[in-house]
């Protein structure tokens, strides 16, 4: 196999891994806000998207329909509301 051959083979398989691993983080960041939505007793059966606002700070859109702004507050204590 050729230098660029190989070059390409090596960029295509990092491409891949990168992927992987934020389609991993992604899948955990769904599970920890679905979680925390529970925890304040509010409905959301699946998180679907996120976005990270800004540090401790999301959006998250629930399969069921209800989205979500959790945060923490000032305070330090986490706040799940409605939106």
């Amino acid at each position: 196999m050729s230098k660029v051959a190989m070059s390409m083979v090596l960029l295509a398989t990092a491409g891949l891994v990168s992927a992987s691993v934020k389609a991993a983080d992604d899948s955990s960041l769904g599970a920890d806000l679905k979680v925390t939505i529970a925890l304040q007793g509010k409905p959301c059966d699946e998180v679907v998207s996120s976005k990270r606002n800004a540090d401790s700070d999301y959006t998250a859109n629930c399969k069921d329909g209800n989205r979500y702004h959790v945060f923490v507050n000032a305070q330090g204590r986490v706040v799940v509301d409605k939106q």
